[in-house]
């Protein structure tokens, strides 16, 4: 897992004054992201798809973002951690 914060000038791509990258690797291959790229706000990356994710300030999308990991992980090894 990677957790990447930065604070940034706020700007039409980014509103809310932070870019970020949370992203779990498994197996080398990245299985989940949620970024908020420049030009495409905040999203989720899984299964090779893209959907928009809602952003209700960074401590809200962690904890959304380790709840799908546990979920990741009981898929992967057939348990949750």
């Amino acid at each position: 897992m990677e957790i990447k914060v930065w604070d940034v000038e706020r700007s039409a791509s980014f509103p809310d004054g932070v870019k970020y990258s949370m992203v779990f690797i498994h197996g080398g291959e990245r299985v989940l992201c949620y970024d908020n790229e420049r030009g495409k706000g905040h999203h989720e990356h899984r299964s090779g798809r893209e959907k928009k994710v809602e952003y209700k300030g960074l401590e809200h999308l962690l904890g959304k973002f380790e709840k799908a990991i546990d979920e990741l992980r009981g898929e992967l090894y057939g348990n949750a951690r």
